[in-house]
């Protein structure tokens, strides 16, 4: 097999395309999310709930289960979702066209033969429609191929986001898909406190976002809207004066004064002439609006991370 070249890396996928695919993947992300929840000992601003781009698809990674350890990944290549015991036990569960309720059911069942019991709060957060996993026929769509062109798109920006956090040495989150929103997203912290923030997500308590939002910060990712195939996104909390107004790159680019944010089409990046500089000068320029307005302490959040490269 032959490495993926530049002009393939950065696969196109309109959401109109798999609207149904995304709204049942994004159910079935909440139900392996939610098992997640229930057994990780909680971190600071839901860390552990979170899954992580894989070379397959999206893992939980080890959860501790008891005296075991338990992995659940989402396989977007041969389309399985593959269960996994640290004491060899082994279940793995067809992603195909099927309800939410069928796939909760099945994946349940599949964890108690592993002797892992489940015991979620059983309905969706942030979204507006909140039907019970074990109740929801309505969503039931499951394209392959476009599940694979996701998963494809979160590897290019997992890859670059990766990179952008590398330029930051204080506290800052991993590269993570947080599957309440279906977004990826990499966090900068100030070091700083921050105003409580005042919730009013959809079906989810504003305890969750007074946790999440606790310190000052900047974040970015990418999420399933925001263009014709998805988009990035940037945002401060709380967002310095001057924050919508500063300048930004590159031009695609703009302040959604509706989502409170900076954002830029996926399509953008994907049609550049160098995608990755793109998305780059949108991540640095839109970290700096956060930043250089909220007077942070950048020289000693900042730093190279080529610093001990012995060829530089």
């Amino acid at each position: 097999m032959t490495e993926t070249t530049a002009t393939d890396a950065w696969p196109a996928l309109r959401l109109d395309d798999w609207t149904d695919t995304r709204d049942t993947l994004h159910m079935w992300m909440q139900i392996v999310g939610k098992i997640r929840l229930q057994h990780a000992p909680l971190l600071n601003h839901w860390w552990q709930v979170t899954l992580y781009v894989t070379a397959r698809g999206l893992t939980t990674s080890a959860i501790p289960c008891g005296s075991r350890l338990l992995e659940i990944e989402f396989d977007f290549c041969d389309h399985e979702l593959r269960m996994r015991t640290s004491d060899g036990g082994a279940r793995r569960i067809a992603l195909e066209p099927k309800s939410v309720a069928e796939f909760y059911a099945q994946t349940v069942a599949a964890l108690g033969e592993l002797g892992v019991e489940v015991r979620i709060q059983a309905a969706p957060n942030e979204v507006v429609t909140a039907i019970p996993f074990a109740e929801d026929e309505v969503h039931a769509s499951y394209d392959a191929a476009a599940a694979n062109l996701f998963w494809r798109q979160l590897v290019q920006a997992d890859r670059v986001l990766a990179r952008f956090r590398s330029h930051f040495v204080g506290k800052c989150s991993p590269v993570h898909f947080f599957w309440g929103a279906m977004d990826l997203a990499c966090t900068r912290f100030s070091g700083r406190g921050a105003p409580v923030h005042p919730g009013g997500a959809p079906n989810c308590a504003d305890w969750v976002m007074v946790e999440g939002y606790s310190r000052e910060l900047s974040s970015c990712g990418f999420w399933p809207g925001g263009g014709e195939e998805g988009g990035f996104y940037s945002y401060a909390y709380p967002a310095p004066d001057g924050f919508a107004d500063h300048p930004i790159g590159p031009a695609q680019a703009h302040y959604s004064a509706e989502l409170g944010e900076f954002v830029l089409p996926y399509e953008a990046v994907r049609t550049a002439a160098d995608p990755d500089a793109a998305l780059m000068e949108f991540l640095q320029s839109t970290y700096e609006a956060a930043a250089s307005l909220g007077d942070w302490d950048r020289s000693a959040l900042e730093s190279d991370p080529a610093r001990w490269d012995r060829n530089a």
